[in-house]
């Protein structure tokens, strides 16, 4: 078992219930990584952590004896630690609420019928590495150092926010309100009355486990007298009654990067909801919309626009005047450029994180008009008897004509 996996979740990163069908996962994983794929958004680093977060959980949820043992350590996890405990000696360990399979002389287990140290679910556990790793399981006869247990943080918290096209294209800084755990303004997070401290367990000295030796083992637990922090607030906060938070409202910066697409995530670090007593915050994460525009649609880094134009500037050629991101800039329609053409603009589509830009991708369409005076429908008509002496025939490879 991988000590990492206990405080991943690897549902969470794919989107999808614990519950969820091997298909499910599958289908979840692919549209991840073909939305977040590093070739698709290159030096966009939210996409690329989005995309590693989502195949390293399809690599364990994914796999089918992976996902057992995933599920069958976080279950143990959450139920409080080991279960039924020990049943004797070495010989006979029972508990983590499988069935069948062996670990190493151990009857009980998880059923998955592989031979492994069971001092590595321990440590998993409990942050320990085996014997003398410091929690958990300490081997024959006990003994061995002690290790702090790994420091909780608070919660992630989730947002939105909805933006314009160019803004979201061009990049923005903007302010989120939001209401989640903060550190308090009085203990500025200690959980302590001001003018005091916390002060060190004195059951468990600081470490936030105690030991117990049952038979040829030693086993670590969380304090009682801490919950497993490793300190005691002997005159709490009044604001916080200890706990070091307040829900309250507060006003975040988020900068979002150019070049943000439509539901994609921003993260920021340490901006979550605050830890108790002072421990690291969560992250907050924001998901974007993207209004649409009126002018302009993306494709990847590329910006695209469709322009009017008439039949003669397509037969006879010109140019065009059309928007971009930042000004307008002229576009050349060669002579006899064909209805639904799409003419390409180096450089002038959306901005990278690299320095470099998309292209602007200029799609020509024919207008039709509808109020031509008698003059100019004379002269159409002249033109369509030149064209037919010609000899121009608009269906002459025409599949249909057949």
């Amino acid at each position: 078992m991988n000590r990492e996996w206990i405080d991943k979740d690897y549902y969470k990163d794919l989107g999808v219930s614990d519950s969820a069908s091997a298909e499910e996962i599958k289908k979840a994983y692919r549209k991840i990584a073909r939305d977040n794929h590093p070739d698709k958004h290159p030096g966009d680093t939210a996409a690329e952590n989005r995309f590693k977060a989502a195949s390293e959980a399809y690599s364990v949820v994914g796999d089918k004896e992976k996902r057992k043992e995933y599920d069958e350590l976080k279950s143990m996890v959450a139920s409080g630690g080991m279960g039924g405990g020990f049943s004797g000696a070495p010989g006979g360990f029972s508990g983590f609420g499988g069935g069948g399979g062996r670990f190493g002389g151990f009857s009980g287990g998880t059923g998955m019928g592989e031979e492994f140290n069971i001092s590595d679910i321990f440590g998993d556990v409990f942050g320990g590495a085996g014997s003398g790793g410091g929690g958990g399981f300490s081997g024959f006869g006990g003994g061995g150092g002690r290790r702090q247990r790994k420091r909780s943080r608070g919660a992630d918290v989730e947002t939105e926010i909805t933006l314009e096209f160019r803004e979201a294209t061009k990049g923005v800084t903007v302010p989120i309100r939001l209401t989640s755990a903060a550190p308090c303004t009085n203990c500025h997070g200690s959980g302590a009355k001001p003018g005091t401290s916390p002060r060190t367990c004195g059951t468990c000295n600081g470490n936030g486990l105690v030991s117990e030796d049952r038979g040829a083992f030693g086993f670590s637990r969380p304090c009682p007298d801490c919950s497993g922090t490793g300190t005691r607030i002997e005159d709490p906060c009044p604001d916080c009654s200890g706990t070091g938070q307040q829900h309250r409202p507060r006003t975040i910066t988020v900068r979002v990067p150019a070049g943000v697409v439509d539901g994609q995530k921003v993260r920021l670090a340490g901006q979550g909801a605050a830890g108790e007593r002072g421990k690291p915050s969560g992250d907050l994460f924001v998901t974007v919309h993207v209004k649409p525009d009126k002018v302009f649609t993306r494709s990847g880094d590329d910006l695209q626009l469709t322009v009017p134009v008439s039949y003669t500037e397509l037969v006879l050629g010109g140019a065009v005047t059309v928007p971009t991101l930042d000004s307008k800039v002229r576009v050349r329609i060669p002579q006899g450029t064909a209805d639904g053409t799409t003419l390409r603009v180096r450089g002038r589509g959306v901005h990278k994180r690299n320095g470099n830009s998309g292209d602007l991708l200029v799609t020509v369409k024919v207008e039709i008009p509808s109020n031509l005076d008698e003059g100019a429908m004379s002269a159409l008509r002249s033109y369509a008897e030149e064209e037919k002496r010609s000899g121009f025939d608009p269906r002459a490879n025409w599949a249909g004509r057949d």
